[in-house]
């Protein structure tokens, strides 16, 4: 594999192509001229690999592509507007009509959607399994199973599959498996070196890390990443803006350490949050009581700063309270900037929906980002301070 500073910093940069600028120029440009008619046919013929139309490719999102495949150690990668449009698309160009799915369940709400609404209108179904077991995903094969969906590890409760277990399984059945890796990145995890043939990132996240631009990525053999791109992603035009390539571009260069900063503060604070007396429990991969604890540390390098808490009285009440009273860490959705954030499961239900039995309704889930772990500390000591 390529070492790291040479694929964040050099890879794809030909400095020389413009004026030695040690950042890469936006090529704000929706269209290339060509100065012949047989080298606009020879473009036209490949758009792939040829810069014809910004729709498709782009020489600011080439060099993105060529960074963020080589991090995955994948042959290709093709960039999305979106998190979910690098989940949806791949699934409407490998799917058609009887096919089947089968899917870890409580993913990220709108793999959900997709997999509960929007697939079924073309007969594609879905079985939803606990993929903590392995077994469990053997009982749900089907003759017409045709894709297996992993998000390990996901991101409220934070679940993990055998990621090489299920590769191989999939392989020996001629299955293609997707994971959803955002949580991890391919810093913290490598899943094509496990098996897995496609891997989708919300770059919004922790490859953006500054929290202001939307993006998806996905990663993969040459083969299919090409085969998507001249179906469905040219079709549906999902295409992402070079002002974005830029910031992602922009973002990459500190992608290491901003992760190792927030995972160890995350560290810090959750030993603190274990010993909290307002606190049941902590949910959080590298956590020393969470079940999954040895295979996490076996598939991940590192573990990112999104965790969840429990909190000893999970009324409704209380945990709204402590949320309002927090003044440094934000309410919002998402993860991966530089700012920490809260999000409780109750922020999408009413009261009246609330099960005070269902421990996924208590779930609050906090992001660490960049700020000193003794700021964040307080903050959320004086939140406890209001409920206890």
């Amino acid at each position: 594999m390529m070492d790291l500073s040479f694929i964040l910093n050099e890879l794809g940069e030909d400095r020389d192509n413009y004026y030695n600028a040690v950042s890469p120029p936006i090529i704000q440009s929706s269209n290339f001229i060509f100065n012949t008619i047989a080298e606009m046919r020879n473009a036209m013929s490949s758009e792939f690999d040829n810069n014809l139309y910004s729709r498709g490719q782009n020489p600011t999102l080439n060099i993105l592509r060529k960074k963020l495949a080589a991090l995955d150690g994948a042959e290709d990668a093709l960039l999305f507007s979106s998190g979910i449009a690098a989940i949806s698309v791949p699934l409407l160009t490998l799917l058609t009509s009887g096919d089947h799915i089968i899917a870890i369940e409580n993913p990220y709400s709108w793999t959900a959607k997709l997999f509960n609404d929007f697939l079924p209108k073309f007969g594609i179904t879905t079985t939803f399994i606990n993929g903590c077991d392995f077994h469990n995903f053997e009982k749900a094969l089907q003759s017409q199973t045709r894709l297996i969906y992993l998000e390990s590890p996901n991101s409220y409760s934070y679940e993990i599959q055998d990621i090489k277990s299920i590769a191989d399984l999939a392989r020996e059945k001629g299955i293609i498996t997707i994971i959803d890796n955002s949580y991890s990145t391919p810093i913290f995890q490598q899943p094509i070196a496990m098996g897995i043939d496609l891997v989708a990132q919300s770059a919004t996240k922790y490859i953006g890390g500054h929290s202001d631009v939307m993006a998806g990525v996905l990663t993969g053999s040459k083969a299919i990443i090409k085969k998507i791109f001249e179906h469905e992603f040219m079709n549906l035009g999902p295409a992402l803006s070079p002002n974005s390539a830029w910031l992602l571009l922009r973002g990459l260069r500190t992608l290491p350490l901003r992760l190792q900063r927030s995972f160890e503060s995350t560290e810090i604070i959750i030993k603190w949050l274990n010993h909290h007396p307002a606190v049941k429990e902590v949910i959080w991969p590298f956590n020393a009581d969470f079940p999954q604890l040895e295979l996490a540390h076996q598939q991940m390098q590192g573990c990112g700063g999104l965790f969840s808490f429990i909190l000893k009285d999970s009324s409704f009440a209380k945990i709204e309270q402590f949320c309002d009273r927090l003044s440094h860490i934000s309410i919002a959705v998402s993860w991966g900037g530089y700012e920490s954030l809260v999000l409780p499961v109750i922020a999408s239900i009413t009261n009246q929906q609330y099960d005070s039995h269902n421990k996924q309704h208590q779930l609050i889930r906090m992001y660490i980002g960049l700020e000193d772990p003794d700021y964040l500390i307080k903050d959320i000591q004086q939140a406890f301070a209001h409920i206890l």
